[in-house]
């Protein structure tokens, strides 16, 4: 068992802020910094009780990188929103760790490979966007896990294969989006 706590937190930002090679503004250089606490950093929000990182949206930005795998230590981690960036690699499946996300929004990036089977443990999930990436492979079944998804967004994508089954198991479902990939 893992000991998290506020410090695990900064040091997963510190490492995401690490994985970027571009950072326009230098928004990140300036205010991720020990001067400031990072429940005040730009992009971050955390709960009024425990301190932790809620919220971390880093959308619009410019950014570029890749998601740091120290990015799953986020255990209290609700909505992660990276959207209109210029992140790429693999989604690491440490990130398929935060167990109480509601929102991921990846769309609008460089994301490559396949989704990962391990998206079936993000089980709170209720919107999930991929749209405008390079994500390939095929829909994995474990989605079916996702029992209270509202929203699948993953257009334009490369992703290939039949629309599986477990789709239809998702009865919590309003938008289905996963036209201009490669589907058969």
């Amino acid at each position: 068992m893992r000991i998290t706590n506020s410090s695990t937190d900064e040091s997963a930002l510190l490492a995401l802020k690490a994985s970027l090679n571009l950072n326009p503004d230098h928004v990140l250089s300036i205010n991720w910094s020990g001067s400031f606490s990072f429940c005040n950093w730009v992009g971050v929000t955390c709960g009024i009780h425990h301190r932790r990182v809620r919220v971390l949206n880093l959308s619009d930005m410019g950014l570029s990188g890749t998601i740091h795998p120290q990015l799953g230590n986020l255990s209290f981690l609700v909505e992660l929103d990276l959207h209109n960036n210029s992140f790429h690699g693999l989604l690491p499946c440490d990130s398929l760790r935060l167990r109480r996300l509601k929102r991921l929004n990846l769309s609008c990036n460089g994301f490559s490979g396949e989704i990962p089977n391990g998206i079936g443990r993000l089980s709170v999930l209720q919107h999930l966007s991929f749209r405008n990436n390079n994500f390939s492979g095929s829909i994995p079944p474990s989605i079916s896990n996702l029992s209270v998804l509202q929203t699948l967004d993953w257009n334009v994508n490369l992703i290939t294969r039949s629309i599986p089954p477990e789709i239809g198991q998702l009865r919590r479902l309003k938008i289905l989006r996963i036209a201009f990939n490669k589907l058969s």
